[in-house]
């Protein structure tokens, strides 16, 4: 059974206060109405008293033509009230003239100021809505209005009267420093939001781009020392040629694997954006994939296919790979020494995998720019905090490059320093190359995990 339209409303409306959801039009209309309708109640239609108003005298709607203007006014006032938030400009002219009709119906000296509050009402909506010289043409007309309104009272002899103008026209300025103050809030809480949102998009773009230069970086490292390791010794020593090519094809499906998992968890959080339509297409996908690569052979014994398990759902890398880390380095010809102190015990995520990341890129840069044949990594388990040093003794940066290997110093410090951390690089007091890093522990990484990592 289908619900009904009525009850399929936007519960974004529905649950608004009751004030909010009055439009500036029906306010405007709504203080106007109450201020004209009052002393029609009170001057003409209750019986008479000794209370007696110079605004409203009694027999001052006695004519048929002042009865008639005053019709003409409120037929005017719920035009402009209606027409003030779609056709603005509009709305207020049919606002001020209304006004002025209401007064020339009641032959008054000059405009009352709690009539004259529905067009600062109107004016403080435009001043807060629109365009700074909208509202300030808006604010010239009804001070304007005025003046117009006390010339044409002149010019019918009607020159007596307590003058009231400067007051009203106190009040239309504040009417329009109020909508303007709100407007200039509004512009500025909108530059702050969009602000963070750039800003978010930025962090994102530099997180990926950290993700992608750790994942590739360390890997086309290996993969060029044993290519040129193949390379050179493919026909004096072709088994040894073909083991290197192995490693070059393990060490890259490794790369795909990584990135594949990055992707996956990217994509998978555009899907969990788009809602069901999303997650059926992502379902349909993986069906594909699964039966393709059901269909598809294994090409060798030593190299298995990856399985075809989303990339999102497998487990991300950290320090407990640091040992597969070394051991494949190793292989290409560095040898990395590992060395863990304190007790191993598990990580936040974020931590595990910049601590895995900083290792990865120090040993990275020591296997391309410091002709170092062995480096030492050093895991710190400590008290309240995470303590690494990767260490090696080779030739270092060159003179004239400082610290510049790449975008990977820049990666580990941009890491460190948003979980918290103390990071340096720089050479080494008895040679080579040496980068520390230092990452404060939560209090629940300090004492919720007590078992002991293998």
């Amino acid at each position: 059974m289908s619900a009904s339209p009525a009850s399929s409303g936007s519960p974004a409306s529905s649950s608004l206060p009751l004030l909010k959801r009055i439009t500036p039009g029906l306010w405007v209309g709504l203080v106007w109405f109450v201020a004209a309708v009052e002393p029609i109640v009170e001057y003409v239609l209750m019986p008479p008293s000794r209370k007696y108003s110079l605004s409203y005298p009694r027999h001052g709607l006695d004519p048929l033509s002042a009865r008639l203007l005053l019709a003409i006014a409120f037929v005017m006032i719920m035009a402009g009230s209606a027409q003030l938030r779609r056709r603005t400009t509009v709305g207020y002219g049919l606002l001020l003239t209304g006004t002025v009709f209401s007064a020339v119906a009641w032959r008054q000296h000059e405009i009352p100021p709690v009539q004259y509050l529905g067009v600062d009402i109107a004016l403080c909506y435009i001043a807060a809505t629109r365009p700074r010289r909208t509202s300030l043409i808006a604010a010239a007309a009804a001070l304007a209005t005025l003046p117009c309104y006390l010339a044409l009272r002149l010019g019918l002899g009607e020159h007596d009267g307590v003058g009231s103008d400067p007051y009203i026209a106190l009040i239309v300025v504040i009417a329009w420093l109020v909508g303007n103050s709100i407007r200039q809030s509004r512009l500025h809480t909108e530059e702050l939001h969009a602000r963070a949102a750039a800003q978010a998009v930025t962090d994102e773009r530099l997180r990926i781009a950290r993700e992608m230069h750790d994942t590739v970086a360390h890997s086309i490292g290996i993969i060029a020392l044993q290519a040129g390791a193949a390379a050179r010794v493919i026909e004096t020593q072709p088994d040894r040629a073909r083991e290197a090519m192995l490693t070059v094809e393990k060490t890259g499906r490794e790369t795909l694997a990584g990135l594949r998992r990055m992707l996956g968890a990217l994509r998978q959080a555009d899907r969990e954006d788009q809602g069901p339509v999303g997650r059926t297409t992502a379902r349909t996908a993986r069906q594909t994939t699964a039966r393709t690569t059901a269909r598809t052979p294994a090409r060798t014994a030593e190299a298995p296919q990856e399985p075809a398990a989303p990339a999102s759902l497998r487990p991300a890398v950290g320090l407990a790979d640091v040992e597969r880390l070394a051991a494949t380095t190793t292989a290409a010809g560095v040898r990395v020494e590992v060395r863990w102190q304190g007790r191993r015990r598990p990580l936040p995520p974020d931590l595990d995998l910049a601590a895995f990341r900083i290792v990865q890129e120090s040993v990275t840069n020591v296997v391309r720019h410091s002709d170092a044949d062995s480096c030492r990594v050093s895991v710190d388990y400590r008290d309240d905090e995470l303590a690494i040093e990767v260490r090696d003794r080779g030739k270092g940066p060159a003179p004239d490059a400082g610290h510049d290997t790449g975008y990977g110093l820049v990666g580990m410090r941009e890491r460190i320093a948003l979980l918290h951390g103390d990071f340096t690089a720089g050479p080494g007091t008895d040679g080579g190359f040496r980068v520390a890093a230092r990452l404060p522990l939560p209090a629940d990484a300090r004492t919720r995990w007590p078992t002991l990592l293998p």
